[in-house]
């Protein structure tokens, strides 16, 4: 059989890139062309993986990012689109890529960290990699004074203006939280716009914000939102929610003084390795749009 070649970094190469995204389509029904035509598959986003002739066979993608915890600034990396061929499975391929990437980034982060799938959570902890409970927050919202959705734009990423102001947002954004948020990670929101949220995509003219948000039913999913300087998030929740809103259900680790939340302990498939003293924080979400 022909040998396996190791390669990384390979987005600008076609007949690899368009494997790669085949077998995340396979895999996992994404796809990954758009957004690199797009111009958002960044320098932060590396592939490390195993070519069968011009095959992408198996893979273990490196995203590198910052954490935002009490306002300080940590460095991280998560681990994502770990996936091999079927015909190639069995053969400890993964646990070879995991190995190159851990031997790589070795005493170059804070934390290190995956979401792993149910069928896989006896796999990384062989790596050092532990288990992490999530918190899901919500608050109970009483609506008063309904603003309305005047001032609010659906935005429409088909149209070139519209692509472009999102991304200069998920550019120039601040983290959604100091408490526990990510940073310079505007590659991975872009993907969660292009393909999970383009329809919950919301410009707030007054506001200076994009936010990501959908009803339903008498619950207002907040996903995220962006902006260039911290806002409100009270008055971000007035402004979305309608009269039919009794509950706010927060996708991120809100950290507004005066918003009494309610959590709810939630397995995740977070795990977690740690390069150092600085532990992973408690009672916190990762934001959605970051997850790769």
């Amino acid at each position: 059989m022909q040998e396996l070649i190791f390669a990384k970094d390979y987005k600008h190469n076609d007949t690899l890139r368009e494997s790669f995204s085949e077998l995340a389509s396979q895999t996992f029904g994404i796809h990954f062309e758009e957004w690199y035509q797009k111009g958002f598959w960044n320098e932060r986003y590396i592939p490390y993986s195993l070519i069968h002739g011009d095959q992408v066979v198996a893979n273990v993608s490196v995203n590198l990012l910052s954490f935002v915890i009490n306002s300080e600034k940590k460095t991280a990396i998560q681990i994502g689109t770990v996936m091999t061929h079927p015909d190639f499975r069995k053969r400890g391929l993964s646990a070879k890529l995991m190995n190159l990437v851990l031997a790589e980034y070795e005493d170059q982060y804070d934390f290190m960290y995956l979401f792993a799938n149910d069928t896989v959570l006896d796999f990384y902890p062989k790596f050092g990699f532990q288990p992490v409970e999530e918190h899901q927050f919500s608050m109970s919202y009483t609506p008063g004074y309904i603003e309305g959705l005047t001032g609010i734009r659906k935005l429409d990423l088909n149209q070139t203006e519209d692509l472009d102001l999102v991304a200069q947002f998920a550019a120039q954004r601040v983290p959604v939280s100091q408490r526990f948020g990510t940073d310079n990670c505007p590659g991975i929101f872009m993907f969660y716009a292009l393909y999970v949220f383009p329809q919950e995509l919301y410009y707030l003219e007054e506001k200076d914000v994009i936010a990501i948000y959908k009803q339903e039913g008498d619950c207002l999913h907040l996903y995220d939102w962006l902006g260039k300087q911290k806002v409100s998030l009270l008055t971000l929740v007035r402004k979305l929610a309608g009269p039919e809103t009794k509950k706010i259900m927060f996708h991120f680790t809100p950290d507004e003084e005066g918003i009494e939340t309610e959590s709810i302990s939630v397995n995740t498939g977070l795990f977690v390795k740690t390069n150092g003293k600085i532990p992973y924080p408690v009672h916190v979400k990762h934001p959605m749009t970051s997850i790769a």
